[in-house]
């Protein structure tokens, strides 16, 4: 008899902590739950987003392609100026340097000729006279004389 007095009382122990294990199981069962369709939910808000971004790399993509066609035409652009440049440089320097260089030689000429004809040698004229500059000191400064 004493043992079935024991028995019973671990059976009433036993269901009774299986009662207060339930409580706290049927809690993370509410928990599961509530991740599952916070998941369900976060996923059917995330897949449009996905799909947003997916259009938008597409468009950029598709616009960087067009500017890489503009860069392009800039760079032929730029190449084709440099070109024109170097071409005008090389066939009108030359001549424009010795046109210059001819007119000046007339314009001494004919101021020789003006001078002579006036009766004055424009060779035996003076040379101008240097300027003396006031000495610097050890400071670079100008003395104060």
């Amino acid at each position: 008899m004493i043992g079935d007095i024991a028995g019973l009382i671990a059976a009433v122990a036993f269901v009774a902590l299986v009662g207060l294990l339930a409580v706290p199981l049927l809690k993370l069962g509410r928990v599961f739950d509530e991740a599952r369709e916070s998941i369900k939910e976060l996923t059917d808000h995330s897949v449009p987003i996905l799909d947003e971004a997916v259009e938008t790399v597409s468009g950029t993509n598709a616009q960087l392609a067009k500017v890489d066609t503009i860069t392009t035409s800039a760079a032929q652009v730029s190449e084709n100026v440099s070109a024109l440049a170097a071409l005008y440089s090389s066939v009108l320097g030359g001549p424009l340097i010795k046109v210059a260089s001819a007119a000046y030689g007339f314009q001494k000429a004919s101021s020789r000729a003006w001078s002579r004809m006036r009766g004055v040698d424009p060779d035996d004229s003076p040379a101008p006279e240097p300027t003396l500059r006031p000495e610097r000191g050890r400071t670079g400064r100008r003395d104060a004389r």
